[in-house]
């Protein structure tokens, strides 16, 4: 079978499940925003400001990455700014061909301003809902929930925890925590996940990215988790003999036997370091030995990309065809945090009659 082009790739439906708010701004709306709050920026035109933020981010540090956010999140603290930064996501989304895609942010980052969180909340909530009534109207429907995030090296938690739960029918689709890694185990916020728990409340927590495999066996064997935010460290647990026989650890050989979903995301792993290059990024073994991995895109304005240029990557590293990026958008819509008839509704009536027509 061929391998697709570009364009066809972004006319195929896909679905998101590890995306920034905070990451994915249009440089034009940092510019405007910035000039009306008197926020000093690296860059005084869009084009420029995007390269700052690109060439910032490629670093190979994690810690470095994270600087960036600086800039995005101060632009990100009135309630009308947070609402339209939730509308341009969800048009962009949609005009990439994504149909159903999990945001997350932190609320606890755009409360400087003054805002509650609960105002924050609201005020995504508008824009996803402005987003998707813009997205249908063109034709190019789409479904967007909201991920609330806690940060790892703050004690607030079981805060946003308790956050996620008030708003879990108003668009809050799951709870999850991100952060630096070392030093900042999940372990530490054991009260917001066990709380979860109870609340039979969805959540993924970001490991296996920065740090190891310990990090990885925290989140899911301490912590409950229901997805790995990156798990790219999966593959330290995995053994290739000189012969091309594999070998699973036990940690690894679980994780494929509970069929956790893998939140990959290929640009922005290279850009903290975790991969080498898109090419020896461990997405094309453990893909072949059939874990349950998706595709995303993590942050589209620091890695300047899209799902489409995600996968595109992906199709120019390892050859794959559309057959392979429809299995990656079942997977990724299978470990959605969605009711199972309405994950269903959309694998049956919008991707599989897609990826069988003719291209």
């Amino acid at each position: 079978m061929t391998q697709p082009t570009e364009e066809q790739i972004r006319r195929a439906p896909k679905v998101l499940l590890h995306d920034h708010l905070d990451g994915g701004l249009r440089p034009e709306t940092i510019l405007e925003i910035a000039d009306q709050i008197g926020w000093e920026l690296p860059a005084g035109d869009p084009v420029a400001l995007r390269r700052w933020f690109e060439e910032s981010a490629d670093s190979g540090s994690l810690e470095r990455y994270l600087e960036t956010f600086a800039h995005t999140v101060a632009v990100m603290q009135r309630r009308e700014d947070i609402t339209r930064v939730a509308r341009e996501c969800v048009e962009d989304l949609s005009a990439d061909g994504v149909v159903y895609a999990e945001v997350r942010y932190a609320p606890e980052l755009m409360v400087t301003g003054g805002l509650k969180l609960q105002e924050v909340v609201d005020a995504v909530r508008e824009g996803f809902l402005e987003g998707e009534a813009d997205a249908a109207a063109a034709g190019r429907p789409i479904v967007a929930r909201q991920l609330l995030t806690a940060m790892r090296h703050q004690a607030r938690s079981r805060e946003i925890a308790e956050l996620m739960i008030a708003n879990r029918d108003r668009g809050v689709a799951g709870f999850d925590i991100a952060g630096a890694e070392a030093g900042y185990p999940p372990t530490r916020h054991l009260d917001a996940f066990e709380y979860l728990a109870r609340e039979n409340a969805h959540f993924t927590i970001h490991a296996g990215e920065a740090f190891g495999l310990p990090s990885i066996w925290q989140a899911l064997q301490w912590c409950g988790a229901d997805r790995l935010g990156h798990g790219v460290r999966i593959i330290d647990d995995v053994t290739v003999a000189e012969d091309g026989t594999v070998e699973l650890g036990r940690l690894a050989a679980y994780v494929r036997d509970k069929r956790v979903p893998l939140e990959m995301c290929p640009r922005s792993n290279v850009q903290t370091g975790a991969a080498p290059s898109i090419a020896e990024h461990p997405i094309g073994l453990l893909a072949a030995l059939r874990f349950r991995v998706t595709v995303n895109t993590d942050n589209r304005l620091m890695s300047g990309t899209s799902m489409t240029r995600e996968f595109a990557g992906l199709v120019e590293a390892f050859g794959y065809t559309m057959d392979d990026i429809r299995w990656f958008t079942i997977n990724a819509m299978k470990s959605a945090f969605l009711p199972f008839d309405q994950r269903l509704a959309i694998i049956d009536d919008i991707i599989k009659p897609a990826y069988a027509a003719p291209a």
